[in-house]
């Protein structure tokens, strides 16, 4: 099974993208998606952004992840 995950692009050189996932920052490839401009949310696969997504879906993957650590924040909270 595959998982992307949302993360926030903070900057971009080149074709790498500095992005932001659960505190921790990473670089990952734009060669699939060189649109991508800082600010955006992207969903991160094996070290490529492979598609932009709005805020509200990000915050809603993060906070399914969440429930599935255990925290007892839940999606409806977002609503």
């Amino acid at each position: 099974m595959c998982l992307a995950v949302p993360a926030k692009i903070l900057s971009i050189q080149d074709a790498l993208a500095k992005v932001e996932l659960s505190g921790v920052t990473k670089d990952v490839s734009l060669m699939l998606l060189p649109e991508a401009k800082p600010g955006d949310y992207v969903l991160v696969h094996a070290g490529f952004a492979m598609q932009i997504v709005d805020e509200k879906e990000a915050e809603e993957t993060y906070a399914l992840l969440d429930e599935m650590n255990g925290a007892p924040r839940t999606v409806e909270a977002l609503s």
